[in-house]
């Protein structure tokens, strides 16, 4: 009697096994893993936007230095650059991917990045003045990654806006909105440049100074 209860008190756990195994493939079809990889390629994509942003950061003091060395008299402009950095880089001002959902965060970082392309827009056309600074190895070999770096900061704003564009409406849409409704519920829509942001104009860094130009 005892053999004849405990075989499908046994045999429970066995069919719930099989029966997840079953509900994995249905749950992925219906879009339940649509949300968690959207959000983590939406995360991926802003890592690599504050990755860019750190290495034009990276290059200032050498530029500043570089810049002072010819131009010691526009103290002004480098002072404003200097400070600008600092801000951009405060750890306070850096938005982690946890907190991308942060409207607040994520303006003051916007705000103080483009205070920083703005600062240095200025300091690149005051070089303009100083044909000897132009001609620098040293500068033109910041000025090379710097126009790089500025390249790879457009490209990565253009992958997280589209990632976290698709993220977003994940969200919103059928199927994976059911899932955001009954199991993703700290889920929150990222904020987000807009294409208009996007298209702002960053500093030149190309002053005539190729060969054959």
């Amino acid at each position: 009697m005892t053999a004849s209860i405990q075989a499908p008190a046994l045999r429970l756990p066995r069919l719930g096994a099989l029966l997840l195994l079953l509900l994995v493939p249905l749950l992925s079809g219906c879009g339940f893993n649509t949300i968690p990889t959207e959000e983590e390629r939406a995360k991926a994509a802003w890592s690599e936007v504050l990755n860019q942003y750190q290495r034009r950061a990276d290059l200032i003091p050498n530029l500043v230095e570089t810049v002072k060395g010819y131009a010691a008299q526009e103290k002004d402009v480098l002072e404003s650059v200097v400070e600008a950095r600092a801000k951009a880089t405060q750890p306070q001002i850096q938005v982690t991917p946890e907190q991308l959902s942060d409207p607040e965060a994520f303006k003051a970082f916007q705000d103080s990045q483009a205070g920083l392309t703005s600062a240095l827009s200025r300091l690149l056309a005051v070089v303009e003045n100083y044909p000897d600074l132009k001609s620098n190895q040293n500068f033109l070999a910041l000025q090379a990654q710097l126009e790089g770096t500025e390249n790879r900061i457009a490209v990565a704003r253009r992958d997280y806006i589209e990632a976290v564009r698709v993220y977003n409406t994940t969200l919103r849409t059928f199927p994976s909105l059911i899932w955001a409704k009954l199991w993703f519920t700290s889920n929150e829509p990222f904020q987000n440049f807009t294409v208009a942001e996007d298209k702002m104009e960053v500093p030149k860094v190309d002053f005539g100074t190729k060969q054959g130009g």
